[in-house]
């Protein structure tokens, strides 16, 4: 079982509902090695109202971190690596990097919940957008975002701009914008940032029943070919049900591709499996 490097917890994240204890415990059952806390920490949060807008305290849950880990030593479960996941905003850029770099994470998500300053999962106006045209957008968002911020490992679900389309056979495509992936992949390169293959976003395709259900080959053959060769699995669990979702067959479609292994992060240092 290959580490799942993205998961929320309730007691961070307001969207999440299982406790530390009970993802931990989950982990035990089901096999799982390591796994990666990443927390929802969104600067300047657009929606007001939600739970989100209110950012936990991070002094509160690194001093709190390590009682989670003795709990899973207790039991004889997974290794618990600490992280965050920030949400980008081009304003926020600095404030990333710099809080960021006040505490000792084990890796550090960025990731983009926003089209045009709006949560794709509150709103689906971007869906009004003809497919390509908003995934170049949304793409070309997260260029920037690499590209600005430096002190991240892992650019999380590029592909997040697909997961509330109604149309079951919609899908992120290297031909959408092809030009906007190659300025993404040659910042994360340059800088060795990890690509997130992101086990939810293909939940999300087949519960749709869509026949379009790994990434686009091409986006995986294009990071490659740039010379890409960091790749991390993330579940994105907010729940027990959903860790380590889709691993097996989405490493196989991975070593299908050429890819022979997966990266993970601890104390911000590259972690290499084999698949």
């Amino acid at each position: 079982m290959f580490t799942d490097s993205h998961n929320h917890t309730v007691n961070y994240s307001p969207d999440a509902v299982a406790t530390y204890k009970q993802m931990t415990d989950a982990c035990k059952e089901l096999g799982i090695n390591r796994i990666a806390i990443t927390e929802h920490y969104e600067l300047d949060y657009p929606h007001r109202d939600d739970p989100l807008f209110n950012l936990f305290d991070i002094d509160s849950y690194v001093k709190e971190f390590p009682s989670w880990r003795e709990y899973s030593s207790t039991i004889n479960g997974p290794e618990l690596l600490m992280g965050i996941e920030f949400g980008y905003q081009t304003h926020v850029a600095s404030q990333i990097d710099e809080v960021a770099s006040k505490y000792n994470f084990d890796v550090v998500l960025l990731s983009n919940h926003l089209f045009r300053n709006e949560d794709i999962y509150f709103s689906d106006s971007c869906y009004k957008i003809p497919a390509p045209l908003r995934h170049k957008e949304y793409v070309d968002t997260l260029a920037e975002m690499a590209d600005k911020c430096s002190n991240y490992d892992i650019i999380a679900h590029y592909d997040y701009i697909n997961r509330y389309s109604q149309d079951k056979d919609s899908t992120v495509l290297l031909s959408d914008c092809e030009k906007s992936f190659e300025n993404l992949f040659e910042v994360i390169i340059k800088k060795e940032k990890a690509l997130e293959i992101n086990t939810r976003s293909i939940d999300k395709q087949i519960k749709k029943g869509s026949s379009l259900i790994m990434p686009d080959s091409e986006i995986i053959k294009k990071y490659v070919s740039m010379g890409g060769k960091l790749i991390s699995l993330g579940s994105d669990s907010h729940s027990v049900d959903t860790l380590c979702i889709h691993f097996k067959e989405t490493s196989e479609y991975l070593k299908s591709l050429g890819i022979n292994e997966i990266c993970y992060f601890k104390d911000r240092k590259i972690q290499l499996e084999t698949i």
